[in-house]
């Protein structure tokens, strides 16, 4: 998974002439227990406020949203409301306002984009193209041994897995600026 991960974030930035992480960082959660009512409203309304934030919606109502049942104390037959959501006032209606207010309230933090670069000097090091400041190649004699086994052992995998590497190759191909010239890597490199 690191591998595709880090392979298909390299040909969606190029594609889109952008540089930086593709891919989000894992997924994390941490509970939180039912009675902290806070916490579950900044929970509630940061869910509800996510269209916005990503720029897909102008306002907190979205398609695929529940929003509209806490704003408009609407029935989907799916959600329930939250305790925390019905302790915001006397009746319903006073939580719906309540909520409403909570959310226009709301001003989510800009994600900040890094410039990384990180692959102008990782592709090099992969091709074995790394050079001292002499700029002469640097590889030890282990080194090279390894990256030869390394080889050897690819190409083993290759044979013994043809309908994978069509696969892959029809991803890389599909994926990428000059096919010509990836096709003519392909062929050389393995």
């Amino acid at each position: 998974m690191h591998w595709l991960n880090w392979y298909t974030a390299m040909c969606f930035n190029r594609m889109l002439k952008r540089c930086g992480h593709f891919w989000e960082k894992r997924y994390h959660a941490t509970g939180f227990a039912n009675s902290d009512k806070r916490r579950a409203l900044n929970t509630i309304r940061y869910i509800h406020a996510n269209p916005q934030a990503a720029k897909i919606q102008k306002g907190f109502f979205y398609d695929f949203s529940n929003y509209g049942i806490y704003e408009r104390l609407g029935d989907d037959g799916i959600t329930t409301w939250h305790p925390a959501f019905l302790e915001l006032g006397e009746t319903l209606q006073e939580c719906g306002r309540k909520y409403r207010g909570f959310c226009q309230n709301y001003q989510p933090r800009e994600k900040q984009a890094k410039p990384f670069y990180w692959g102008n000097q990782l592709l090099p090091k992969l091709m074995g193209k790394t050079k001292s400041k002499s700029g002469k190649k640097k590889k030890s004699k282990a080194q090279q041994q390894r990256e030869q086994e390394a080889r050897e052992q690819y190409q083993q995998w290759r044979e013994s897995h043809p309908e994978i590497v069509e696969v892959a190759e029809k991803f890389i191909l599909a994926n990428c600026y000059n096919p010509a010239r990836v096709r003519e890597f392909l062929d050389n490199y393995y």
